[in-house]
């Protein structure tokens, strides 16, 4: 979801393009200028196709913007804080950063996506009437009630990653009180489903449609795999409760002066030394925080004449934790502001750092430990 095109921010909220949505735009258009259109208006000129076909492709991705406009604006009416929205090839995701704190959150962020398909799938089709004698109108008007209608149901399956998953994850754990048991629960019913549509494709490839068949293996594909994820998330997250940061940051950093150019930071500290972040000190007082990423971003023949102190994560803008900090609790904070180490502090005082290859590193002992653990 990193290499996105930026669209802007609507209510706030930055949206953005993945490229993998040209391929479904073209696949799309196609398929409706193909096949969709030409057997329900034959007498069409061939242009016409193409063009209501990308105006019917471009609405649905706008229908699936406000279906993830659904759940952000809800989730931020719940104070759970919204990164972004991106449009893909499976349709688009709310990045939602914050878990919900109770059943009843989840259930009306999960549910507000389909609610919005639903009312665009009435509205589409109260609109009908209004584009009487103006057929490609009335096509995209048609096309979009059903696709957005057929688009809310299937959202409602109860299968993790969709968001009839989430709902009945919310069921579920209104009901146990348990979030990891309800989790588990809505995950294992994603797998279901992803095989099950996987299924579905291969009996659409045996009986000769081959794009519908492997398209909807492909969605089961997606399925099962974004719900082993979850699962496995979950995991992670059963193995670090109740540990700290402590248990995992290293201790052994190394630190910088302010003026040192990069140059010399690369050859001497990244590539000599193997480090990935480095703390960046003047007159002895931490100012900030250097990383190989904001080192890419410096043109590589202004290494010499640029000092640490240019290219730092100032201290101010830094993200930091505490030693005795719940170790999930950090992983998720480095999540949220994609950051790839965090500063540990102890009354102002610098005792060490905590990357995601700490964490990592940490979780394979964790694994391998579990077995002894009484």
């Amino acid at each position: 979801m990193r290499n996105k095109i930026p669209l802007g921010r609507m209510f706030g909220i930055p949206v953005g393009l993945d490229y993998s949505w040209f391929l479904v735009f073209i696949l799309f258009t196609w398929m409706l200028a193909v096949g969709y259109f030409p057997l329900k208006y034959s007498d069409w000129p061939p242009y016409l196709y193409w063009v209501t076909g990308a105006a019917t492709t471009i609405m649905l991705f706008v229908s699936v913007l406000l279906h993830e406009f659904g759940h952000s604006l809800m989730a931020r009416h719940y104070r759970l804080k919204v990164r972004s929205i991106t449009l893909f090839i499976f349709g688009g995701v709310s990045e939602i950063t914050t878990e919900p704190p109770n059943a009843k959150v989840e259930f009306w962020v999960a549910l507000a996506g389909p609610l919005v398909s639903f009312a665009l799938a009435g509205l589409f089709f109260v609109l009908e009437p209004l584009a009487a004698g103006k057929e490609p109108v009335l096509a995209v008007f048609q096309y979009l009630a059903l696709i957005n209608f057929v688009l809310a149901v299937f959202n409602l399956v109860p299968g993790f990653p969709l968001d009839g998953g989430r709902v009945f994850r919310a069921l579920v754990w209104a009901r146990t009180k348990d979030f990891r048991r309800a989790t588990a629960t809505a995950g294992n019913a994603g797998r279901f489903f992803g095989y099950f549509f996987i299924m579905i494709g291969v009996w659409f490839l045996l009986l000769g449609d081959l794009f519908d068949g492997l398209w909807i293996a492909f969605i089961g594909w997606f399925l099962e795999s974004a719900a082993v994820g979850q699962i496995q998330q979950q995991r992670i997250q059963t193995l670090l409760s109740g540990h700290r940061v402590s248990e995992a940051m290293s201790r052994h950093y190394a630190a910088i002066d302010a003026a040192t150019p990069l140059e010399e930071v690369v050859h001497t500290h990244i590539l000599g030394g193997g480090q990935r972040a480095l703390i960046v000190e003047r007159g002895g007082q931490i100012v900030g925080l250097l990383t190989l990423d904001r080192i890419k971003h410096v043109p590589r023949e202004a290494w010499p004449e640029t000092a640490a102190a240019e290219a730092m994560i100032p201290l101010d803008d830094l993200r930091t934790t505490r030693p005795d900090a719940e170790l999930w609790s950090a992983l998720q904070e480095m999540d949220r502001d994609g950051v790839n180490q965090l500063p540990v502090l102890e009354d102002g005082r610098l005792v060490g750092l905590l990357s995601r290859d700490d964490v990592i590193n940490y979780l394979r002992t964790l694994t391998e430990l579990t077995p002894l653990r009484p």
